[in-house]
């Protein structure tokens, strides 16, 4: 089975790519929606998490503490780092017992989840700088310079490019369907 993951950067159109996909068949794996719902449920790593975070990243019922858990990733890269090392080996070998080809990662270098997993393709969803910045503000609510400060926390979107395997251009203008028709194509072959 082939390993296929779509990246690119926030307000790039990734979730949209995946809805076309997903109306031609093709499941994708949400690595968001899995973090948050390993968190959530797995008691391996809520006991991972408590031990690196503190208790508090847990109330006595057993909910994440988001705030407590932001607060700690903030606090420094090593904080950072020490949480993807709990959270991405979960999240990496719920995708691989999923049986699921594709996987949706906005941060697939930056986190280095792709050293976790080998992929034999990567596509990477790229758009305009302004209407990745308009699409975030619209989004979410946020001021330009929030979502300037956003896209610039993640990985330069030419370097996340020149890591991939395809590119769909997803300005407005450019038909989607027939980069994806394309790009699937390709992968068959």
């Amino acid at each position: 089975m082939k390993h296929i993951a779509i990246t690119g950067g926030i307000g790039s159109g990734k979730s949209f790519v995946c809805q076309l996909l997903k109306k031609r068949g093709i499941r994708v794996y949400d690595c968001d929606e899995a973090a948050k719902r390993l968190m959530r449920s797995s008691e391996s790593l809520k006991s991972a998490l408590r031990q690196l975070v503190g208790k508090k990243v847990y109330t006595a019922d057993g909910r994440l503490q988001k705030r407590v858990l932001a607060a700690f990733l903030l606090t420094s890269e090593a904080n950072k780092q020490a949480v993807n090392n709990i959270v991405h080996p979960a999240v990496a070998q719920d995708f691989l017992s999923s049986g699921w080809s594709w996987l949706e990662s906005a941060i697939l270098f930056d986190s280095g989840f792709d050293s976790r997993l080998k992929f034999d393709h990567v596509v990477c969803v790229t758009a305009p700088l302004e209407l990745r910045v308009n699409r975030v503000m619209q989004r979410d609510g946020i001021t330009r310079e929030k979502a300037l400060e956003w896209i610039h926390c993640q990985m330069p979107q030419e370097e996340v490019l020149r890591r991939s395997n395809f590119e769909i251009i997803n300005d407005g203008t450019a038909d989607l369907e027939t980069q994806i028709d394309a790009i699937l194509e390709a992968i068959e072959s």
